[in-house]
């Protein structure tokens, strides 16, 4: 017995030696990409337990071949703006991993991008898309040019210089790009004509297309809904349910938008919402009215969230302290929390705010928004907190049921795919917390979404040999 215990921490203590060189190497190889290297570290110290019974992944070399990309592309991006000058800007698509499926993942317009923080979101991207039981890989790609104040043809013009290079790399069997932040309706339909203009075909190579040319119900709604089934799944273990809960919600995109919708229709409160000027706090909560109103604001009219405190009585807007060290809107009593802006938006000092403040469950629908001590302040408090490659999935789950239905030629109703949303979403929860049992931390949705993720790419790696 005694010997068998040794021989267990011997096995432990190899493997986290283990995890400590690939993580060395993986900052030499990859220097100044410091997202990269915390969604790398984050998952790398769940699969300590794997790694312990599956030695066959450490011999096959699994992980050091999962986080280097298949492919990365860069390629100069130039179009011409409003006043006939020349713009230059650079357009990327890193396409992480095709085991499971084509490469699948969003295309970011945004000043931020870099290739390090599309690194880190291809990767994440290959574990999010294994859970969602649906055969696609990993990818993501985008430029740092920014839609936000130029005119639609200005934004057309880059679309269709964008995708005068990327047509080249992607197509229905091989890689098929989406949206993500500066990237909706309007992007997806001019990249999407330029690729038929170029390509002479009409085929399902992007999706978040418009409802009336190959687009499918719920996509915008996907990952917003997809973040509160999530959160209504871990609240059924407590034998509780979002009714009465009071939520902040971080952000006013998209995300935000449907995060909130759903919160409403499932009776919960939401409170606050946000963009890069500052937060609003609506003591009174969010109602449909006041939503069908940010709605107008943000995706019509294309202003800013403080004029929602100018419409509404009662509401007070903070605006944003790029000096402070902590976003005051985690810093409001509240029972869950919905970050959906951006990565790394609740720091340690957040975190430490929102438990203080008596949050009990958080389901992330932003990539990556919380830092590894944030992430680890959670799991230590033993709240329900749902990763971000599992509780944000059913954006690229639905992306993917767009995938079938243009493949298919047919168009599913709205009740249809919001069903089938739902028990996608259901069935990542349920894996999550199975595989996190099954490894000996219960409850532990970090473990059980990295883990769950890992093991199908992983088998699926072993199968077709060394490629």
């Amino acid at each position: 017995m005694a010997r068998a215990i040794a021989n267990e921490l011997e096995r432990a203590v190899t493997t986290s030696a283990f995890v400590r060189d690939l993580m060395a190497e993986v900052k030499a190889k990859n220097p100044a990409e410091p997202e990269f290297h915390q969604a790398v570290q984050e998952v790398v110290e769940s699969l300590d337990l794997v790694l312990e019974r599956r030695p066959e992944y450490r011999s096959a070399r699994i992980l050091e071949r999962m986080v280097e990309p298949e492919r990365v592309l860069m390629f100069r991006v130039p179009w011409q703006d409003d006043q006939g000058r020349v713009q230059i800007n650079r357009g990327f698509r890193i396409e992480m991993n095709s085991s499971i499926g084509p490469y699948k993942g969003g295309l970011r317009f945004h000043a931020s991008v870099n290739l390090g923080i599309l690194k880190f979101l291809a990767f994440e991207q290959v574990l999010k898309n294994s859970l969602t039981t649906l055969p696609m890989g990993g990818a993501k790609g985008g430029s740092e040019f920014d839609p936000k104040g130029k005119s639609d043809n200005e934004v057309m013009r880059f679309c269709q210089s964008f995708m005068t290079e990327l047509y080249r790399h992607i197509g229905p069997n091989t890689d098929v790009p989406a949206g993500d932040i500066g990237v909706g309706g309007r992007e997806i339909g001019f990249l999407f004509g330029q690729y038929k203009r170029l390509r002479n075909e009409f085929t399902g190579v992007l999706t978040g297309k418009g409802l009336h040319w190959g687009g499918s119900l719920i996509r915008p709604e996907a990952t917003g809904y997809g973040a509160v089934y999530f959160a209504s799944e871990m609240l059924a273990t407590r034998g509780q349910t979002l009714e009465g809960k009071v939520c902040l919600v971080s952000g006013s995109g998209n995300v935000a938008q449907y995060t909130v919708e759903k919160l409403l229709q499932l009776g919960a409160r939401p409170v606050t919402l946000s963009d890069s000027d500052g937060f609003i706090y609506d003591e009174a909560g969010i109602t449909p009215e006041k939503l069908a109103f940010v709605m107008t604001l943000k995706n019509v009219r294309r202003g800013r969230i403080r004029e929602y405190a100018d419409r509404f009585k009662g509401v007070v807007f903070t605006p944003a302290d790029p000096r402070a060290d902590h976003n005051p809107l985690w810093d409001r009593p509240a029972q869950c929390a919905f970050p959906s802006a951006t990565q790394n938006e609740v720091n340690a000092t957040d975190a430490a705010n929102l438990l203080r403040n008596g949050v009990f469950v958080v389901s992330e629908g932003a990539n990556m928004p919380t830092v590894l001590d944030g992430v680890r302040q959670f799991l230590d408090a033993k709240i329900l907190y749902g990763p971000a490659k599992a509780a944000n999935a059913g954006g690229v789950a639905t992306s993917g049921l767009e995938m079938s239905q243009n493949s298919m030629r047919l168009t599913w109703t709205r009740e249809e795919v919001d069903d089938r949303l739902h028990k996608i979403m259901r069935a990542i929860h349920a894996n999550c917390r199975e595989t996190a049992e099954t490894f000996g931390t219960p409850g532990n949705y970090v473990h059980g979404a990295n883990i769950g993720g890992f093991l199908k790419v992983a088998d699926a790696m072993m199968d077709q040999g060394l490629v």
